[in-house]
């Protein structure tokens, strides 16, 4: 039975939504699962067949999603992150993804048999890693700070640089077709460049000029900068074909490095945007992928899979570490773990269609190979980088930071108390002022919600034991409970009471959130802990043991509130204030400023 268009469109749309959500609950790359459904829809029943459900549609939607998808990624490429990387990240992205596209491209060629273009084409896509794949994997292996930093930032930069590099790629060779001499293509191809260049350069400066002087009300500003980034592409692929992804890439580029221009907001917004658009673009993608095309190249390609795997990145590696400071062990599993992801999918899919419509033969052979590398990169690595990183003992031993949800006075003031105890502390806020106090403290911060897709990229929870939401906000505390609960278990993550325990519940209040509110005694909220400190109170530890135990400590502090146990090479405990804390311990409390009280009196 042939299902109606909306019908389909439906199932497109639950699926993308079952999909997303396995890959929360399982805690796996969203690329897997989207895949997966895709294939089941597609080749697997026959239920999808975009081709003759999209018809002439399917090429545009496909191009405006990748567009908006390597705009989204290239807001996250600031020039003065890149400065303050080490070493081995710039080499990664520039002498690493050279050599990672040479041999990937050469065993393309040989062992598949696929023609130069092709396997240019490749090896181009896959040079890229990406955050949505890397991020998932670094909270599962846990591996130690120096290999954490180095592979997040190699994803996150080798995103939007890789993205260009590819482009690039992909227009030399097809224009390569179109020339008459050498001569010719460098002229096109300069000509391609340049119009993507200009074109994503003055529409950044025009769009980061009119979001700095407010020319758009704020309900409007997000539709704005995507109706600007629409256009762009469209000018500069009528202006010259092709050029369009280069320049809503250097549009991004541009706008997230152009002064006073804060871009959070439209991050937020894109990031639920692509969100949208891969959950349902990898859908119609998968469910259009041959999968006995893919069976056809048998031993070969599991060859070049294994080539990428025990020679492509080795060799990446083993050029970009030269002369760091990184063991043999932390080299090794660097050279184990290389995921592909979204990036490669949709440009890879893009330019097929590209060359379909223009008559090259065999384009749909890029598609089939570039997914084949991505399920297996992804499937083998997920599997094997937490036993292998166990196994070269490069696993992060057991981590006792914490996660603070908030930088306001309270919690800042708690984060200094805990930094002394040497527990590393990471604040996160989405208020400006509250964040820029807390960096000119010296106290490490992000900026922004920390329960977004951003902060799932960007924020290194491999060292986080705990997380305490410190905001005044019950609302903001709830949300960052609920979603870290499920990535480090609930009892790992605490709330502070931000009203009183027996006035102003709401009656549609979770249960579950209240039986989170267990930060410190009963009796203490937010508003007691600010009011208190405003009036002078102090924190301070105190060491305790058998000569000077509990009931001395709170026979000399009277009116003290205790916050914490920090037992003797053991984890930070949350005191209820009502049973006394195991021997010997410090004990971190809030205590009445000794001057602050003679004052008084």
């Amino acid at each position: 039975m042939e299902l109606s268009v909306p019908l389909l469109l439906v199932i497109i749309t639950l699926a993308s939504l079952a999909a997303q959500w396995l890959a929360w609950l399982v805690r796996l790359p969203a690329i897997l699962p989207l895949l997966i459904f895709g294939l089941i829809l597609g080749p697997f029943t026959g239920i999808l067949n975009p081709d003759a459900l999209f018809g002439d549609l399917l090429f545009p939607i496909v191009s405006l999603s990748v567009a908006i998808i390597l705009f989204e990624g290239a807001l996250t490429l600031r020039f003065d992150e890149i400065r303050g990387l080490g070493g081995v990240v710039r080499n990664l992205v520039s002498v690493g993804m050279l050599i990672t596209f040479s041999v990937i491209g050469l065993s393309c060629w040989w062992l598949l048999g696929l023609s130069p273009e092709l396997s240019a084409l490749v090896g181009a896509v896959t040079v890229v890693t990406g955050p949505t794949v890397i991020s998932p994997l670094m909270r599962v292996v846990r591996p130690n700070a120096a290999i954490n930093q180095v592979l997040r930032w190699e994803g996150i930069v080798i995103d939007p640089v890789g993205a260009i590099f590819t482009l690039l790629v992909f227009e030399f060779i097809t224009l390569r077709q179109e020339a008459g001499s050498e001569l010719h293509l460098l002229a096109i191809f300069g000509q391609t460049v340049a119009v993507g260049l200009i074109t994503g350069a003055l529409f950044g400066w025009l769009l980061g000029t009119a979001l700095k002087r407010v020319w758009f009300p704020g309900y409007m500003q997000n539709f704005a900068v995507l109706a600007i980034v629409l256009v762009a592409f469209g000018i500069s692929n009528s202006l010259s074909d092709e050029s369009g992804l280069l320049a809503v890439t250097i549009l991004g580029i541009w706008l997230a490095n152009m002064r006073d221009v804060d871009v959070s907001d439209i991050v937020a917004f894109k990031e639920e945007l692509s969100a949208i658009l891969i959950s349902a673009l990898f859908i119609i993608l998968a469910a259009r992928l041959d999968i006995h095309g893919v069976l056809a190249m048998g031993w070969p390609l599991i060859a070049l899979l294994l080539v990428i795997q025990f020679i492509a990145r080795p060799l990446c590696i083993a050029a970009s570490t030269i002369g760091s400071t990184l063991s043999g062990r932390e080299r090794l599993l660097l050279c184990w773990i290389a995921p592909r992801g979204i990036v490669a999918a949709a440009v890879s899919s893009l330019f097929a269609l590209t060359l379909e419509r223009s008559g090259y033969e065999n384009a749909d052979q890029l598609v089939s190979v570039v997914f084949a590398i991505i399920i297996g990169t992804v499937v083998v690595q997920s599997l094997t980088s937490a036993p292998l990183a166990k196994f070269l003992k490069v696993k992060q031993r057991k981590p006792k930071g914490v996660l603070i949800i908030g930088a306001n006075t309270v919690a800042r003031t708690i984060a200094h108390a805990l930094v002394k105890q040497n527990i590393p502390v990471l604040l996160t806020d989405n208020s400006w002022e509250y964040y820029r106090l807390a960096r000119m403290e010296g106290l490490p911060a992000y900026y922004g919600n920390a329960w977004s897709e951003h902060a799932e990229n960007y924020l290194d929870l491999s060292s986080t034991a705990q997380v305490f939401a410190l905001s005044p906000n019950r609302h903001q505390n709830a949300l960052a409970v609920y979603h870290f609960s499920h990535l480090l278990g609930s009892e790992k993550v605490f709330a502070i009471r931000s009203g009183s325990p027996l006035k102003g519940r709401i009656s549609n209040e979770s249960a579950r959130f209240r039986r989170l509110e267990r930060l410190f005694p009963e009796d203490v909220t937010w508003n007691s802990l600010s009011s208190q400190l405003a009036k002078g109170a102090v924190i301070k530890a105190t060491r305790l043991n058998e000569n000077f135990g509990w009931l001395e400590y709170m026979e000399k502090n009277s009116g003290m509130v205790p916050l914490f146990a920090l037992p003797v090479n053991g984890r930070l405990i949350s005191m209820s204030g009502k049973t006394a804390p195991a021997l010997p311990c410090t004990v971190i409390a809030l205590v009445q400023n000794e001057k602050s009280a003679t004052s008084k009196r």
